[in-house]
């Protein structure tokens, strides 16, 4: 049987003075002399009160938590972004309540759904790759709690929104290995339905273009970019082609590293035969053979980027009532994976 909990009506009864007086002791109020609020701290530490800030809160209208929903955890990129948010928010004394989608809509309605009902004082959210319908951040709006939305983002959501260019990540991407010497690119990525694939397969197409080479649908496949299914792609489809590809881009770098492990079992050369970059430079681009070449995405300063608006507007010293787009910059990190021509760093 669950111990009850210690409140202040209890303090009170044992030291035969007010509530109120209690809870003003608890608070260092000025009108509470030291000896009464020594004996309420003593006595509180010995019954193991713990303060009920939640409610305390609520009488105040905030709660001093946020709400953050992502597609998953299981990412560098993610894990940094989640860092960043943490650092500045915690120092701005907020804390916060996280939860995964999955990449599934009904996930992240429920995960929503907590999150209002907890009432957080502003949410940040990453777009499940399933996500079309948005009308479980309606509530928020209506209600004025400050929606932000990163990386995988809906343009039609008012909200203010950190992302990065990914069109410019994409076209960087391709253009590196054209640059290489490769015409035949295949783009593996995931669902078009988000902005972050479907930009970066616009910058693809376009860099192929600037580079007079006819876009062939032949080359561009779309999966769930899970190990499975990487693996079966390279397997059962690239592997079987007539004509092999000479430059992969891949949008994410742990499917890169599937790729070339199954491409080397198979006696493909990267980068002699295929050259390959990835995207989001995550540590695995530097541990495997060879190293590969991606996009950095700066997750930690994404994260803090985030945080920072949203708190400055908590305490009043911003305004989320214009919504604005924050672009941040990314880098083409070059590594032995996709240099055909030179030398490695």
């Amino acid at each position: 049987m669950a111990k009850k909990e210690i409140t202040i009506y209890d303090i009170a009864e044992q030291l035969n003075i007010s509530p109120t007086t209690v809870s003003r002791a608890l608070n260092d109020h000025p009108a509470i002399n030291i000896k009464t609020k020594t004996k309420v701290a003593d006595l509180a530490k010995q019954l193991d009160y713990r303060s009920n800030k939640f409610a305390s809160n609520l009488r105040k209208q905030n709660t001093h938590t946020i709400g953050v929903i992502i597609p998953k955890l299981d990412s560098l990129f993610m894990s940094s972004v989640i860092s960043g948010i943490e650092k500045v928010a915690n120092n701005a004394g907020f804390n916060l309540i996280i939860s995964q989608s999955f990449e599934s809509e009904e996930k992240e309605k429920k995960n929503a759904t907590t999150m209002f009902n907890s009432r957080v004082d502003g949410l940040i959210v990453s777009l499940s790759n399933k996500t079309k319908d948005l009308s479980h951040f309606k509530t928020f709006i209506k209600k004025g709690v400050p929606i932000i939305l990163f990386d995988r983002i809906a343009e039609d959501l008012p909200s203010t929104k950190v992302v990065i260019d990914n069109f410019k990540a994409g076209y960087n991407a391709t253009r590196h290995l054209v640059e290489q010497g490769c015409k035949n690119i295949l783009h593996i990525t995931s669902d078009l339905n988000r902005n972050v694939y479907k930009d970066r397969f616009e910058g693809y197409k376009k860099a192929l273009i600037d580079s007079n080479i006819e876009y062939d649908p032949d080359l561009f496949i779309t999966n769930d970019l899970s190990e499975s299914a990487i693996i079966d792609c390279i397997e059962n489809n690239v592997l079987k082609r007539e004509t092999l590809p000479d430059g992969i881009f891949i949008t994410n770098d742990f499917s890169a590293a599937f790729a070339i492990t199954t491409l080397k079992q198979a006696g493909i050369r990267i980068p002699e035969d295929i050259a390959i970059i990835g995207f989001n430079n995550d540590l695995i681009c530097k541990v495997t053979e060879p190293a590969i070449s991606t996009i950095n995405y700066p997750g930690k300063e994404m994260g803090e980027s985030v945080a920072r608006i949203l708190v400055n507007h908590l305490e009043g010293n911003g305004n989320l009532g214009i919504t604005n787009t924050v672009v941040l910059n990314t880098d083409l990190v070059i590594r032995k994976s996709s240099l055909k021509k030179s030398k490695t760093e």
